[in-house]
């Protein structure tokens, strides 16, 4: 059986954090920021976890089991 391969799209989109959680970076913070709040730009800096519906997806482009 050949191995699976990793997304390139999600390799490096997605990070794994110490206890296995998977982290992502905001959308809507690369372009038009002229129209956006300081308080919003500010607040889509930070990084966050992937929700727990789109965990299933993410996990299967990292092909983690």
């Amino acid at each position: 059986m050949p191995k699976v391969k990793t997304k390139s799209a999600a390799k490096k989109r997605f990070k794994l954090t110490g206890t296995g959680k998977i982290k992502r970076k905001h959308a809507y913070h690369s372009h038009i920021l002229t129209k956006k709040t300081k308080k919003q730009k500010r607040n889509l800096v930070h990084s966050t976890l992937v929700s727990s519906a789109n965990l299933k997806q993410v996990r299967d482009c990292l092909t983690l089991r």
